[in-house]
């Protein structure tokens, strides 16, 4: 790559729109997206490509650091609290290429002593010898993509690993090193009864990941699923599946902190948690969105070029938009993010975060609190029970 690469910066961002100076900058972390997969899921609405049989590996990590220097000034001197790879695979690129990558990221911006640094692999992509290499680069979490360990259902949603596979992906990332990781996995099913989901719950409990992404199938536009709609379970036992997960993961010490996130104490998604806080990050490769607080009090939400081809193109910018968010749209970017922890937030955190008064959100609060969905306390937002199942209705309140 060379350093003439086009670069769409901040152009067009200034507004007459008075903003109080942000208290202090929030946390800063850092999104990686490894746009390539061995293939694509007929239900996946990520950025994922199919990998042909040569990774540009070389190249891509060169287009991701020279990404990287030019949001550098957004990072305003904070180092990095978290770094997350998603893809697609990330766990296709060889730790050779992340290694030059990390330690690229690292020489532009400092790391946080206790940084979490989360990698998203699949169980079809696991070797040991690579998964070791990882972990001694300072890779520390593992995310690791099951969604069910029933060979009917993998077939059904496309998947590349059979249960077996699925299970032996645990035990591997524990005999490379890694204490830490999540089991993603997903309910209603095709055709899935709630015998189904809670045999797959039982079976990723029983391997005793610090931490589990479940959450219910999907179906999204642009997607085979979408255009092809399979046989879902009915309402009454998706809703039989929710309640009974929910049960036995509390009853193994997962405590749920997120709408579909659940964890053993200590071990909630420090990376996740920065986002749900309405906190920063830069985001990188191809089709990587950013949220960027500045010290006058603009907040910039930026997207890169998505297509792989298009974003290793020299001729093109990395950066394919931005958008600079209005006062009156920041009560909801804010709580639309924070309300779905099921703690809440700090009240306090929403001038920290917005430079906004909380006396602000006084009547809208008042409004969610009297119809059930906001729980009635003055130094918290957070949702009731209720509002969390109707999240979408509670955050009606909050639209200027």
């Amino acid at each position: 790559m060379t350093a003439t690469r086009l670069f769409v910066g901040e152009a067009g961002l200034s507004t007459v729109e008075p903003r109080a100076p942000l208290p202090e900058l929030p946390p800063l972390s850092l999104y990686i997206h490894i746009p390539w997969c061995v293939r694509k899921c007929p239900y996946c609405d990520f950025n994922s490509h199919e990998a042909t049989p040569t990774l540009p590996e070389e190249e891509y990590v060169d287009a991701l650091l020279e990404d990287l220097d030019n949001d550098l000034p957004a990072a305003h001197g904070r180092p990095l609290s978290s770094i997350f790879f998603g893809g697609g695979t990330p766990s296709l690129f060889s730790a050779k290429a992340l290694g030059r990558l990390l330690e690229g990221v690292e020489q532009r911006i400092p790391f946080a002593a206790d940084i979490e640094i989360t990698l998203e692999a699949n169980p079809g992509t696991f070797e040991q010898e690579k998964f070791v290499a990882y972990r001694k680069l300072g890779i520390n979490r593992l995310s690791i993509g099951i969604q069910s360990f029933q060979q009917a259902k993998l077939q059904a949603l496309g998947r590349i690993h059979n249960g077996d596979e699925a299970i032996r992906a645990a035990d591997m990332a524990r005999q490379a090193g890694f204490d830490n990781f999540n089991m993603d996995l997903m309910h209603g099913l095709p055709d899935q009864s709630l015998d189904d989901a809670l045999g797959d719950l039982r079976q990723a409990i029983a391997l005793k990941p610090t931490h589990l992404s479940w959450y219910q199938l999907t179906l999204e536009p642009n997607t085979v699923f979408w255009n092809q709609p399979p046989a879902l379970p009915e309402d009454d036992t998706l809703w039989d599946i929710q309640e009974a997960g929910q049960a036995l993961l509390a009853e193994h010490g997962y405590a749920q902190y997120e709408v579909s996130a659940y964890a053993q104490p200590g071990r909630a998604a420090r990376h996740n948690l920065n986002y749900w806080s309405f906190g920063d990050f830069i985001g990188i490769g191809a089709g990587a969105h950013g949220k960027l607080s500045h010290p006058d009090g603009r907040i910039v939400r930026t997207w890169k070029t998505r297509l792989p081809k298009d974003y290793l193109n020299p001729a093109k910018a990395y950066q394919a938009g931005e958008k600079l968010l209005p006062l009156d749209e920041l009560p909801f970017e804010f709580l639309m993010n924070a309300l779905r922890l099921t703690d809440g937030v700090d009240a306090a955190l929403y001038n920290q975060r917005t430079g906004l008064p909380l006396e602000s959100l006084a009547q809208a609060r008042r409004q969610a609190e009297q119809k059930g969905l906001l729980q009635v306390e003055p130094t918290r937002l957070v949702a009731t029970p209720q509002g969390q199942l109707f999240l979408n209705d509670l955050l009606q309140y909050f639209l200027i």
